[in-house]
C-alpha cells in the first residue's frame, strides 16, 4: 500500500475512504474475542480516560512528536516547508525557541534523552540533534529504516519506529539499532504505530488513523490495553476529520510529566492540547 501519512490532508481524505475499505485489521466480532480468550490469547483491556484540563495548541503546528521535560513541553513539526522543532509553554501555548528545519525536510517524532533533543525524519533517513534547552543544532545521525515516525527513549536508548509494526530502540552512541521488537495484539502484527511516549515502563503509542493510543509491553511487544479517544473531539468541541487544509487532522502526540503523573495529548492542527488520566 502506498504510505498516506504524510500527503497534504485533502488527499488523505480519499485516503481514509480507502483504508476503510482495505484495512486488514477490522475490529472483531464478540465472538472472535470470546475465542481469542479461550485459546489463551492476550485480549488487550480497554483504558478509560478522563479529560483533566484544557490548554491551547498552536492551530498551525502539524504534530509529529510531543515531549515534557523539566517543565518544558517539546514539539516537532511536519510538512516540507513548514517543520521544526521548538519548545512551548504549556499553560499558554506561546512558542518558547523553534529551530526551523531546510525545507527538504519533513520533521517527525523527538525524545529528549541526556541535555539532547533527537528528532527524526520521515522519508530522508536523517535525524537532527539539539541543544535541549536552546534548540540549536549541534549535530545530526542517519538510519536505515525506509521512514521514520514517532520516536521516545528509556533512559539509556533511542526508542523509534518507521509507521510498520517494529519498534527500534537505537544506541545513541553509535546510533546503531541494537533491538527490534515486533508489535502484536490478539489479531496479530499491529501496524502504523506512530508518535510515542514511554510511561511506567510501558510504550504508549498512537496508532495512525484511529482515535486509539495502545499500550505495548516493552518485553513482549503485545499490546495490553488500548484507550479509544473518538470521543474526545465532541467532548472538546474540536470538529471531525474532513481532511481539509484548515480543519483540525488526526490524533497525535503523548507527552508525559513523570513528575506529576500528567499525561498530555493532542492532534495534528488542534487548537487545544489536553491533560488527561489515564489508567496508567
Amino acid at each position: 500500500m502506498i504510505p498516506l501519512k504524510k500527503f497534504h490532508r485533502p488527499l488523505v481524505a480519499a485516503a481514509i475512504l480507502f483504508l476503510a475499505a482495505c484495512d486488514n485489521k477490522p475490529a472483531p466480532p464478540p465472538a472472535a474475542e470470546s475465542s481469542a480468550e479461550a485459546s489463551g490469547v492476550l485480549v488487550p483491556s480497554i483504558i478509560s480516560y478522563n479529560i483533566v484540563n484544557t490548554y491551547p495548541h498552536d492551530t498551525k503546528a502539524f504534530t509529529e512528536g510531543l515531549e515534557f521535560h523539566d517543565g518544558i513541553l517539546y514539539e516537532s513539526t511536519g510538512q516540507y516547508g513548514e517543520s521544526e522543532m521548538r519548545t512551548v509553554d504549556l499553560v499558554t501555548g506561546k512558542v518558547l525557541h523553534n529551530t526551523k528545519m531546510d525545507s527538504r525536510y519533513f520533521g517527525e517524532g523527538m525524545t529528549v534523552l541526556n541535555g539532547k533533543v533527537y528528532q527524526l525524519t520521515y522519508r530522508e533517513g536523517k535525524g537532527f540533534i539539539y541543544d535541549a534547552k536552546t534548540l540549536k543544532q549541534t549535530g545530526g545521525f542517519t538510519f536505515n529504516t525506509p521512514e521514520g515516525w514517532g520516536m521516545t527513549n528509556n533512559g539509556s536508548q533511542l526508542i523509534f519506529n518507521d509507521g510498520g509494526s517494529t519498534i527500534h530502540f537505537m544506541d545513541p552512541s553509535t546510533f546503531q539499532i541494537v533491538k527490534e521488537l515486533k508489535v502484536t495484539d490478539e489479531r496479530g502484527p499491529v501496524g502504523q504505530v506512530n508518535e510515542m511516549e514511554l510511561i511506567k515502563g510501558y510504550i504508549y503509542a498512537n496508532q495512525w488513523m484511529t482515535d486509539l493510543i495502545l499500550k505495548i509491553d516493552t518485553a513482549t511487544g503485545k499490546v495490553v490495553a488500548r484507550a479509544d479517544l473518538s470521543p474526545l473531539r465532541q467532548q472538546a468541541g474540536i470538529p471531525g476529520f474532513t481532511g481539509r487544509e484548515d480543519g483540525p487532522d488526526v490524533l497525535n502526540g503523548i507527552a508525559y510529566d513523570e513528575a506529576t503523573n500528567r499525561i498530555f495529548i493532542t492532534g495534528k492542527n488542534w487548537p487545544k492540547l489536553f491533560e488527561v488520566k489515564l489508567d496508567n
